[in-house]
């Protein structure tokens, strides 16, 4: 919900151009004016300038953009809502904020590669899907990579396929992108080609071979599986009622050779899900006797911090007390009690909210957090800090005191990616796998008067306990392990195998770089 002084605004800014809205007589359907275009951009630059917590931090200047886009369609009658949705999600993008986007236009969409496609080491693996066996395997395995399409490199397709996640980290955006060649038809809308059928793409291997074959294109209705680790798990995109289901919520929980493991496919909402916080505790209950755990946040989008919470009242030790996140709000000054309380829901408070032996952490924790960003005063809050307590998580819990290990990977995104973020570091807990889509920041919705374009920002900064913010960053983990080709192939989850395997070793592993067998 809108914070009362960011409602007032953006009702303000409509309200100021009412008028110019009724006179416009703009046409819904595919085509804006130069004026129109003109006073959404205003619209956008006060919402940017006002509201916006990660706008200007990267040195990115939106303004000089704005000019030049003005300034290149000063003559021209007519734009497509198209090709203006395309530009604001290119600038929204190079902001940085992994929340924002601009929505509501549409793309040409019509026709589908019948092939679906996968990263693997920097390159992108081209992959056919058999329905029966819901496997993967190589198209041609003789060449099994993709190296170009229609005659332009992939690595400059991929470079422009997905606008708005332009600053994701590094293997975040690979991975999005190349799931996205699929539908080729959108990405060569937006690189503003023309689409042949059939159509040639170049296939290469590890000798730097080549071969060109040509595809012919199929419509939507017959457009292949996406490649997506997530279908091979039942239920992974839980409904309010699932995840309330205990005969489905138990496959997400399993305990097996003194190792118990948790599944999290979303981060769960504690009143609309708590059957789901419930099952979660009696299953720590029984997993009191194990041995070793694995928190599993892999390809989970996000949600809310309560299963943070949930698990931070077994990992923190009664007598502890850590600072774990840092943020601060942008917004009028002082923050709306409105705005502080939506604040608190997420577990941030203000160091005078804190109890005395709080704020001592906070001293302690001040001495030596040296944030990437210095923000200005005058423009964002004082810090809200993200801590756990021990003392008050303790309550009807006991403290698992045995290695905690969390997995997670390149699209562990929003609440997912604050979860290992504020574990990474603290006693018994070690985070495997791939680096996390780090992403937080309270983030605000909003549409364009005239183009009807919705977006979304975020208004909140959020730092790590390094002083890195999340946001085109992530969190690395303390031992890599990566894919290997069965688990691509959905023969296999190699990832947790393999986990499970250095647990029962019984090896050090903080530090390592799993090779692929």
């Amino acid at each position: 919900m809108l914070d009362n002084s960011i409602s007032l605004l953006l009702k303000s800014i409509s309200l100021s151009l009412f008028l110019v809205v009724s006179a416009s007589g703009q046409n819904k359907t595919d085509y804006l004016t130069n004026q129109e275009i003109k006073n959404d951009l205003g619209y956008l630059d006060q919402i940017l300038q006002d509201i916006s917590s990660y706008q200007g931090l990267n040195g990115y200047d939106y303004k000089r953009d704005f000019e030049a886009y003005l300034n290149h369609i000063e003559k021209q009658d007519q734009i497509s809502k198209y090709d203006f949705g395309l530009f604001l999600s290119q600038t929204i993008g190079k902001i940085g904020d992994r929340h924002a986007y601009i929505d509501g236009y549409e793309s040409r969409d019509e026709f589908f590669i019948p092939l679906a496609f996968a990263p693997y080491h920097g390159r992108i693996l081209v992959l056919n899907f058999d329905e029966q066996k819901e496997r993967y395997a190589f198209y041609h395995a003789e060449y099994p990579y993709l190296k170009s399409i229609n005659g332009t490199p992939v690595e400059r397709i991929l470079s422009k396929a997905l606008p708005n996640d332009i600053l994701a980290p590094k293997s975040s955006y690979f991975t999005r992108a190349t799931r996205e060649l699929r539908d080729i038809d959108k990405v060569f809308a937006i690189l503003k080609k023309e689409l042949p059928n059939p159509l040639p793409i170049t296939l290469s291997n590890d000798s730097g071979k080549s071969k060109e074959i040509y595809l012919d294109l199929v419509p939507r209705s017959e457009r292949p599986k996406i490649w997506d680790e997530r279908f091979h798990l039942d239920n992974f995109f839980l409904t309010d009622e699932e995840a309330n289901n205990p005969e489905i919520i138990n496959q997400f929980f399993s305990l097996k050779d003194q190792i118990a493991y948790i599944r999290l496919v979303t981060m769960v909402d504690k009143e609309d899900s708590p059957g789901f916080i419930s099952y979660f505790n009696e299953f720590m209950a029984k997993a009191k006797s194990s041995q070793a755990m694995i928190v599993d946040v892999r390809d989970n989008g996000g949600g809310t911090r309560d299963m943070i919470q949930e698990l931070a009242g077994y990992f923190i030790h009664p007598d502890s007390v850590y600072v774990v996140n840092a943020t601060k709000q942008r917004g009028r000054l002082p923050l709306s009690d409105e705005l502080k309380s939506e604040l608190n829901t997420r577990y941030l408070f203000s160091n005078q909210q804190l109890n005395e032996e709080e704020q001592k952490a906070v001293d302690k924790f001040s001495r030596t957090f040296h944030p990437m960003y210095q923000l200005d005063r005058n423009k964002y809050s004082e810090y809200y800090y993200y801590l756990f307590n021990g003392s008050k998580l303790a309550a009807g819990k006991y403290h698992y005191n045995k290695p905690i290990y969390i997995l997670c990977n390149e699209r562990s995104f929003s609440a997912a990616s604050v979860l290992v973020s504020v574990f990474k570091g603290l006693p018994n807990v070690q985070i495997v796998g791939t680096n996390t889509d780090g992403s937080s920041g309270n983030s605000e919705r909003f549409e364009l008067p005239h183009s009807e374009l919705r977006g979304k920002i975020s208004t909140m900064v959020s730092f790590q306990k390094n002083g890195n913010i999340l946001d085109g960053i992530g969190t690395s983990p303390d031992i890599l392990i990566e894919r290997n080709l069965d688990q691509i192939f959905m023969k296999e989850d190699y990832q947790l195998r393999k986990l499970k395997e250095l647990i029962q070793s019984g090896d050090e592993m903080r530090g390592k770089r799993i090779p692929l067998l």
